[in-house]
């Protein structure tokens, strides 16, 4: 089975809470937990990936906390997802054509098909960002 890990689902939840937000306010890490049920060591462990990717931004000390680093509407469910689990890839022959078992990578017609598959997804993660959500 093919799905997105729990820490990416959390990562959404907090870059939409952070999204709702007025441009810029800081919310401390205890109210993004409690606001969106996200265990407090999960929300700790993803902020540094959104960070490191530019999705968002942190303050240290008295008053600090986490902050939306770019408008919801260039920020893409991809950015996300690659932020937390990296390239988006739907087989291991996809990530390195070496690992293919039967060698026939880029010609084999399973690859070329999975590769087509892949690039859908990943372009319907890019088609869609957190200002459509906050729309709704």
């Amino acid at each position: 089975m093919m799905n997105i890990n729990q820490a990416t689902d959390y990562a959404f939840r907090a870059v939409l809470y952070l999204a709702r937000q007025t441009r810029g306010k800081v919310v401390d890490a205890q109210t993004i937990s409690r606001s969106e049920v996200i265990p407090m060591r999960f929300l700790l462990k993803i902020m540094p990936s959104l960070i490191k990717k530019g999705i968002i931004g942190s303050q240290r000390g008295a008053g600090g906390g986490y902050y939306l680093a770019e408008a919801p509407e260039n920020i893409t469910f991809l950015d996300v997802v690659e932020a937390i689990e990296g390239p988006v890839t739907i087989n291991r022959c996809l990530i390195d054509p070496s690992y293919c078992s039967k060698n026939g990578a880029p010609e084999c017609m399973v690859h070329r098909t999975l590769a087509d598959i892949q690039e859908k997804l990943t372009g319907e993660l890019a088609a869609h960002n957190f200002a459509e959500l906050l729309r709704e």
